[in-house]
Formats: C-alpha cells, sequence, structure tokens
C-alpha cells in the first residue's frame, strides 16, 4: 500500500501526504490484528507516527530510513523493563512492503515535557532533572554489545575524525557567521576527545522533547525516541542534555550530573556539539544565546558550565 521512498524528492512528496500514508498504516495495522483501532498522526517526528487506539503506536520508516526502523525495534527491545523510567514496549517490529519497516510499540503515558515546562515548579524541575541524571547512568551501564550489529558508527575514532573534518562546512551550511567559523579548527584541536572509549548505548537526542511526565506530582512517565541511537562516548549524549534539557542552567546541569555519577569539561561538551551529527550552532544560539566575549570557550561555559 506504501510506495517506494529512496530519494528526498519522494520523502517531501509521499510522507507528509495523509491521502498516501494513512490508507497504508491502517492495511498494515489490520495485518497486526488492529483494524478497528482509531489511526491519530502524531503533528512531530521525522518519521511518520500514529497513535493506534489508547493502547498503541505505529512507527513507520520508509526505504530510504529503513536501518533506523531496525535499530530502534532493535534497541527498545533490548531496553525493555531496564531503566527507571518506562520506555516503550515493543509489540512487533519488521518489513512491509516496497522496503518500509515498521516498529509497534506500547503508548506511553503522560505530557510532553517539553510543552509542560513552564508549568513545572522550580523544585519539581530540580527533581525531574535528577532523575533525567539516574535514567542516562543506567543507560549507559548497559552492555551495548547485542546492538553492535545495527548501531554505528564502529570505530568512534574514526567518527570523531570524519565529524572534525566536515565541523566548519556544516555549520557553515547552516549560517553561521564567519566570526565563528575561523574559531572551530583551532578549538577543535585544543579539547582531546577520546578515539577509544569506554562503549556506550546513547540516545544521542536527550531532549525535553523525547521525556513525557505526569503533571500530578511532576514524575518522568516515559523515554523514546531511540531511532538516532549509537554506541560511543557517553560524553555525547550531554550535548542534548545541556542544549534541551537544563538548556544553560548550570544549577540544573549541576544536580543532572551529581545523580548521573559524574561531571563533563564544558569544552569538551561544546566539542561534541560541533561533532554532533545533527548539529546547527546558530539555531543553539538563538535558543540559548550567546556571551558577549564571543568565542567558543566563553560559549562552553555559558551552555555547559555548572555551579
Amino acid at each position: 500500500m506504501l510506495p517506494v521512498v529512496e530519494t528526498d524528492e519522494e520523502w517531501d512528496a509521499i510522507v507528509p501526504d495523509e491521502s498516501v500514508m494513512r490508507p497504508g498504516a491502517a492495511d498494515l495495522c489490520a495485518r497486526l490484528g488492529l483494524a478497528d483501532a482509531p489511526l491519530t498522526r502524531f503533528p512531530d517526528g521525522s518519521q511518520p507516527v500514529y497513535a493506534v487506539g489508547d493502547e498503541h503506536v505505529l512507527k513507520l520508516f520508509p526505504k530510504a530510513a529503513a536501518q533506523d526502523g531496525v535499530a530502534e525495534g532493535r534497541v527498545l527491545a533490548h531496553l525493555q523493563g531496564r531503566l527507571p523510567v518506562p520506555t516503550p514496549l515493543v509489540r512487533d517490529r519488521g518489513p512491509y512492503e516496497n522496503g518500509w519497516q515498521y516498529v509497534l510499540m506500547s503508548r506511553l503515558r503522560g505530557e510532553n515535557l517539553a510543552q509542560a515546562w513552564d508549568r513545572v515548579p522550580r523544585a519539581d524541575r530540580e527533581r525531574l532533572v535528577t532523575e533525567v541524571g539516574e535514567a542516562l547512568a543506567v543507560l549507559h551501564s548497559l552492555d551495548p554489545g547485542p546492538l553492535g550489529d545495527v548501531l554505528g558508527p564502529g570505530d568512534w575514532g574514526a567518527f570523531v575524525e570524519r565529524q572534525s573534518a566536515g565541523a566548519v562546512e556544516q555549520q557553515r551550511a547552516r549560517g553561521l557567521a564567519a566570526g565563528w567559523l575561523e574559531q572551530i579548527p583551532d578549538f577543535l584541536a585544543s579539547v582531546p576527545l577520546p578515539r577509544d572509549p569506554d562503549p556506550c548505548l546513547l540516545h544521542t537526542e536527550v531532549m525535553r522533547q523525547h521525556f513525557l511526565v505526569d503533571p500530578d506530582g511532576w514524575r518522568l512517565t516515559g523515554l523514546f525516541d531511540f531511532e538516532p541511537a549509537m554506541i560511543g562516548d557517553r560524553a555525547y549524549d550531554f550535548v542534548g542534555v545541556g542544549l534541551f534539557v537544563t538548556r544553560g542552567d548550570p544549577d540544573l546541569l549541576a544536580r543532572l550530573a551529581k545523580a548521573y555519577g559524574r561531571t563533563f569539561e564544558p569544552v569538551e561538551l561544546l566539542a561534541y556539539t560541533l561533532l554532533h551529527v545533527y548539529s546547527n550552532l546558530p539555531w543553539y544560539m538563538r535558543e540559548l544565546g550567546v556571551p558577549a566575549e564571543g568565542t567558543l570557550h566563553s560559549l562552553a561555559e555559558a551552555w555547559f558550565g555548572t555551579v
């Protein structure tokens, strides 16, 4: 029912089009024994995702991203019941038609933390970031070995070198000003990132947007979206933490790091920010602001410093 999607042009034409996507999702649900469950597409996310009634979520991956679907299904199955915050339970997963992959998972309860954050009292924010730190500590303690055949990058040192070589052009393409671009090579050369770290299972996008919370007591009720998971240096996960969870609040980051069990140098986290697969420094600057000094070292302290 769903057509082949292999190119960016096909993606742009097909994936947003509910007149194409919904019949395919409905057909797949019928094959999975959920023909009578209503489908509601979630508005966010890079992949098409549907609530299937009140109990299930169906996530679809076109051929161009099929490996992401295989990876997410494997990671979720690996994590089931092992973190202190709930993750979706895998109900079914596998190939559909024309190269598509799917993961049928349980539906987590709660409100998106990013949408709720402005209503969360300060004391509850402090407890929530503590819960995030505790969850990350457990995630990073798990043996990632069983996932080595589906998660990259494989050679972490080669990944660091590759990302470093393309860092200036990546930020230039995002519209970063020349005064910042010219600082990147020397800054990266000054930060000793490990080439062979203890391998950890990384979420890679630890953001408020990927947590659910119960407004009645403000407790975490879910962590989701493991599609871009990797195996690598644990510090890489703290890019999202600093930018999208604590957002430049040094006290919150210190509390989260204490719950996690260790801290990282601000320059190390900014270096990984520049090397992150989805790095967009101009966007982060608009969101978090820029210190008056106008240097990458001052930016590291402003975003990733702790009290």
